[in-house]
This record gives C-alpha cells, sequence and structure tokens, in this order.
C-alpha cells in the first residue's frame, strides 16, 4: 500500500539506491509512476506493505517501509531487488552497485568509484567536512540524521587523514 514517505513512522526500514548518473525530469516522472504502481502492490504473504519512496537529488531513490505493520520477507525483498533490476536494464543506470561514494560539490552530487573516492581523499581533493551520502542507513530516523553528513561522521572517514 502506497503511503507518503513523509508519514512512516522513525523506525521503517530503509532501501538506498544510488544512481551512477542523474536522472532527466521526465525519466523521474516515469520511475515515480513505475515506484507508485510497484508499491502499490508489494506484498508479503499476501499482505500489503506500507510503503512510500521519495527520488531525491535526481539521483537517489529511497524506498521506506513501516515493518510496524509488517515486516518484508524474503520474497517481498527478492521483488524489490528484481523491481531495481528491471529500472537499471529500462534507465541503462547502475543502482545497485555499494561500491560507488556520492557526496556534494556545492550544489553538484558528484559520483565517484570507491577507488577514485580513496585517491581524491589523499589529494586532499576531499576532505573530512566534505558532504557525503551514508547509503548504509537502515531507517528513517537515520536517513533523516545521518544520510547526509560530512565525511567524518561517515563510513567515508576512514579513508581521510
Amino acid at each position: 500500500m502506497l503511503v507518503d514517505f513523509n508519514t512512516l513512522p522513525e523506525e521503517s526500514r530503509v532501501w538506498i539506491y544510488q544512481a551512477n548518473r542523474s536522472f532527466t525530469e521526465d525519466e523521474i516522472a516515469e520511475i515515480s509512476s513505475k515506484l507508485e504502481t510497484f508499491i502499490e502492490n508489494w506484498t508479503a504473504h499476501g499482505s500489503d506493505l506500507h510503503s512510500g519512496y521519495l527520488v531525491k537529488y535526481k539521483r537517489f531513490i529511497v524506498i521506506g517501509l513501516n515493518q510496524n505493520l509488517n515486516n518484508a520477507t524474503g520474497c517481498s525483498i527478492d521483488a524489490s531487488v528484481h523491481f531495481i533490476q528491471q529500472l537499471e536494464k529500462e534507465y541503462h543506470v547502475d543502482l545497485m552497485d555499494k561500491m560507488n561514494v556520492s557526496y556534494k560539490q556545492g550544489d553538484f552530487i558528484a559520483y565517484k568509484s570507491l577507488t577514485d573516492f580513496k585517491k581524491m581523499a589523499k589529494d586532499r581533493s576531499v576532505s573530512k567536512n566534505t558532504i557525503v551520502f551514508n547509503n548504509l542507513v537502515t531507517n528513517i530516523a537515520e536517513f533523516n540524521e545521518n544520510w547526509e553528513v560530512p565525511a567524518s561522521e561517515s563510513w567515508h572517514n576512514r579513508f581521510l587523514n
């Protein structure tokens, strides 16, 4: 069951998929429509999953699930992964690779491989104050407080001197 992402409780589980490029406005409209259809029909053992989504910065797809009502099961998680893989194919975009880093450069969202990010840290092209996206957050409270943070407050800190 599709609900407004902003109405989900703080303990709701989140999955964050970062794209290796920005989506166009037309793509965002299409993807949003597809997300709404997917979430409307997303179930676990026949029970509706109360879920919402966001598309942030034209680059991130965030799906939230209210686990107070129903938990995602292996089959429902598999369905969501299959859905994201379909988006990857349809839009020729990478959404599942966790070995990449997104960070802010002014108003621009940059996307680099982890290897390139490490090199940039070594060369001091990024610093402890660089705003990074910590896609390892697991619930909405963490998403709101710890998703967009200085690198010094994220797992990215290990690469900075």
